[in-house]
C-alpha cells in the first residue's frame, strides 16, 4: 500500500493553482497563434493579438492571465492501492491547497467564491470550497486534473434533454449564438453526451481538460464517428462568424471536445460548457515520492506580437470629454483612452440603485456626471504595481442598471466586455452615450495602462468597490456608438456571410 503525504498533496494543489494562474497551456497558445495568423477581420485579429501578448506578459511576470482567477474544480483519481497519512478528507486537503494558492503574497489571486448563494452571497475570503469529483481506480498513485474556471464562461453553460433522433449539431448551432460574447471567445467548447443530466454536465467540464488537437485531427482525418462529430461541430460553430470577443471573424472556437457515456434508450442528454480565452488547467500525478513537479514552459514558445498602430487608432482624452465628441466615434473603431475613469460591478450598482431609490446622495467622491465607468474587479497589486490584473467583466450583467445610470447620474460612457441587450442599446442611443469593449482575457496587459488607482467608495466590497483609475492609452473598441450601432450585431452577421461565401 503506497502512502501519499498530506503535505505533498496540499503543496501540489497550491503550486498547480499558482502555475495555471499565469501559464496558459502551450497547446492553447499555439492554437490561438494559428487563429491569429489566419484571421481576416482586423478587430478580431487585434483582440487575439492582445490575448497572446497578455499571455506572454503573464508568463514572464508570473501574474494572473485574467482578473477572474476562477472557482477551482478538481478531478481526482485515487489508486486503490494507496492511502493518505492523514484522517483529513480530500475536500479538506484540496481546500487547504486552495487557501495557500489564493493567499500567496507574491501572486495573490482574487477571491470570487461566495457562500449561501441563494441568500447572503457572502465572500468566503479564501476562494474555498473547491468543487471536487473523486474516483477510485486501479493503481498505487493519485492523478489530479485541476482547473480554475472564470464566471464569464461558466455562466454560459447549457444542458438539454434531446430526443434520441434529434441532431446534436443543430442544437449546438442554435444555442451558441444565444451565449453572446460573455464567455470570451475564441475558446474551447466541451460537450458531455449521455448518462443523465448531471453526468453530462460533469463530462462536459472534464472534457475541457483534454489537449487541443483539432488541427492534427483535420490533417490526418477523423478515425471514428465521434471524431467526425467533433470536426462537424468545430466547422459549424466557426461558420457562425461570431469571432474573437464576438466581434465577428473566422475563429470562434479553437477546438471542440466530447465525452460520452451510456444513457437511457429514451434519452439524449447533452451538456455544453465553454472554456474562455483564459483557459486554465493542468495535470499531475503523485506516487508518494514528494510533491508534483510542474515544469515551467519555455517562454520562447510564445509568439512575438505587437499591438496594432496607425491612423485607424484614435487617442482620446476623457477628462472634460463631451457628448459631441463621443458622437463622432463609430462602432468598431479602436480607441486609446486617457484620463480618469470610475469602476463598478454588480454590487456597486446595486448600492447606487438603493441610494437613488431612497433619495440619498452618492458617497463623497462618486460623481459619474460626464464620466466613464469601467466594469472591473481587479486583483490586488503586488510590489510596485498600481493595480493587479484588471480585465473587464461581462457587461450584460449591468444591463438592468444602465438606464438608471444614464438617466440619473449623468454617466456618458461604459467599458466592459461582451454585447449589450436591445434595451440597453436603445438607452445608449436615447442618451447619446457610448459603450466600449476591452478584451476579456487580457487583464495583465490592461493593468499596465492604469497609472493611478484609489478606492473612492464601498471599500468593504473588496474587488467590487468603486475605484478611480487614471489610464494611459488603454485599448478599447467602440462596441455601441451613440447612434445605437452595435458591433456585436453587425460583425457576426457580416462574417457569417463572408465565411459562407468562402466555402
Amino acid at each position: 500500500m503506497n502512502t501519499i503525504k498530506k503535505a505533498d498533496f496540499v503543496t501540489s494543489i497550491a503550486d498547480s493553482l499558482q502555475y495555471i494562474s499565469y501559464y496558459h497551456p502551450l497547446d492553447f497558445v499555439k492554437a490561438l497563434h494559428k487563429a491569429y495568423k489566419r484571421e481576416k477581420n482586423k478587430a478580431a485579429k487585434d483582440a487575439i493579438g492582445q490575448i497572446l501578448i497578455n499571455s506572454k506578459m503573464s508568463a514572464i511576470g508570473k501574474r494572473p492571465i485574467c482578473q477572474d482567477t476562477g472557482i477551482v474544480t478538481a478531478f481526482i483519481k485515487v489508486g486503490s492501492k494507496c492511502q493518505f497519512d492523514t484522517e483529513d478528507t480530500i475536500q479538506e486537503m484540496v481546500d487547504a491547497g486552495v487557501r495557500l494558492a489564493y493567499s500567496n503574497k507574491s501572486n495573490p489571486l482574487r477571491f470570487s467564491v461566495v457562500e449561501n448563494p441563494a441568500t447572503e452571497r457572502k465572500n468566503t475570503r479564501d476562494n474555498t470550497p473547491a468543487v471536487i469529483y473523486t474516483e477510485i481506480v486501479p493503481g498505487d498513485g493519485i492523478e489530479v486534473h485541476i482547473a480554475a474556471k472564470g464566471g464569464g464562461s461558466e455562466n454560459k453553460s447549457k444542458c438539454v434533454m434531446l430526443n434520441p433522433s434529434d441532431s446534436i449539431v443543430d442544437w449546438v448551432k442554435k444555442i451558441v449564438p444565444t451565449m453572446g460574447a460573455g464567455w470570451c471567445p475564441p475558446g474551447i467548447i466541451g460537450l458531455g453526451i449521455g448518462g443523465t443530466a448531471d453526468k453530462a454536465m460533469v463530462m462536459a467540464k472534464e472534457s475541457l481538460m483534454q489537449p487541443v488537437d483539432i488541427d492534427e485531427l483535420i490533417e490526418r482525418g477523423p478515425k471514428d464517428k465521434l471524431e467526425e462529430l467533433r470536426l462537424e461541430l468545430y466547422n459549424a460553430i466557426n461558420s457562425l462568424g461570431i469571432g474573437a470577443q464576438g466581434l465577428g471573424g473566422l475563429t470562434t472556437v479553437v477546438d471542440v471536445k466530447i465525452a460520452q457515456f451510456p444513457t437511457h434508450a429514451a434519452s439524449l442528454p447533452v451538456a455544453l460548457i465553454p472554456n474562455c480565452a483564459a483557459t486554465r488547467h493542468t495535470h499531475f500525478v503523485l506516487d508518494g515520492s514528494g510533491p508534483a513537479e510542474l515544469t515551467p514552459p519555455d517562454i520562447n514558445e510564445w509568439p512575438d506580437i505587437s499591438l496594432g498602430t496607425g491612423d485607424e487608432i484614435k487617442r482620446v482624452f476623457l477628462d472634460n470629454i463631451t457628448k459631441e465628441e463621443i458622437g463622432t466615434w463609430k462602432s468598431g473603431q479602436t480607441l486609446l483612452l486617457n484620463g480618469k475613469i470610475l469602476t463598478g460591478r454588480d454590487a456597486a450598482h446595486k448600492r447606487i440603485q438603493d441610494l437613488l431609490d431612497q433619495g440619498k446622495p452618492l458617497p463623497e467622491g462618486v460623481d459619474f456626471n460626464g464620466r466613464f465607468i469601467y466594469y472591473v474587479g481587479p486583483v490586488d497589486p503586488v510590489g510596485d504595481e498600481i493595480v493587479g490584473p484588471a480585465g473587464p467583466t461581462t457587461s450584460t450583467r449591468m444591463d438592468k442598471y444602465t438606464d438608471m445610470m444614464l438617466d440619473q447620474t449623468g454617466l456618458i460612457g461604459m467599458i466592459g466586455k461582451s454585447e449589450r441587450g436591445d434595451a440597453t442599446i436603445a438607452a445608449i442611443k436615447k442618451h447619446g452615450t457610448v459603450y466600449c469593449m476591452a478584451v476579456g482575457g487580457a487583464a495583465y496587459l490592461v493593468s499596465k495602462a492604469i497609472k493611478k488607482s484609489r478606492v473612492v467608495a464601498f471599500a468593504e466590497l473588496g474587488m467590487e468597490a468603486i475605484y478611480e483609475f487614471e489610464v494611459e492609452d488603454m485599448p478599447v473598441t467602440v462596441a455601441v456608438d451613440s447612434s445605437g450601432e452595435a458591433v456585436h450585431k453587425t460583425g457576426p452577421t457580416f462574417w457569417q456571410k463572408e465565411i459562407a461565401a468562402m466555402k
